[in-house]
């Protein structure tokens, strides 16, 4: 169990920063082929499922041309069986262009499934605290 809790935050971790050094292929890494994503916080828009493809595809197109960094912390693990958990993370998202920037304060809701030994994210909930700065600059914000 303590093996598995240490690889769900490694995969969660390794999200956050893939889109820090702009790994969209170590980003993609992370999810199942499809996942299920609800940003309605942050772009106002209807939750969906996605395949992993598209959704790096438009986190890249929305992001690639933004300084970036994600801070995770304070990880909320829950393993109801050995397949499946959840993770509940804090979150900081720092987007800078530069003049400007977008902060957003924010509590992730993560599902995930074991998959040949590794933990993948199979869902995204994202819910917003606050954010800070100039929505402008980010394309995928309301």
């Amino acid at each position: 169990m303590q093996e598995d809790i240490f690889n769900i935050q490694k995969v969660i971790a390794h999200f956050a920063t893939s889109f820090d050094v702009k790994d969209w292929d170590g980003l993609q890494a992370c999810f199942t082929e499809s996942i299920y994503t609800d940003y309605s916080d942050l772009r106002g828009t209807p939750p969906q499922t996605v395949s992993a493809a598209d959704y790096v595809k438009s986190r890249r197109e929305s992001l690639d041309h933004l300084k970036l960094h994600h801070l995770v912390s304070n990880y909320e693990i829950d393993l109801p069986n050995s397949g499946s958990a959840t993770c509940r993370a804090s979150m900081v998202v720092w987007r800078k262009t530069e003049t400007e920037e977008f902060i957003t304060h924010c509590v992730y809701n993560f599902q995930l499934v074991k998959l040949n030994d590794n933990w993948k994210i199979s869902g995204i909930t994202q819910k917003v605290l606050w954010n800070d700065g100039k929505t402008s600059i980010h394309s995928g914000a309301k």
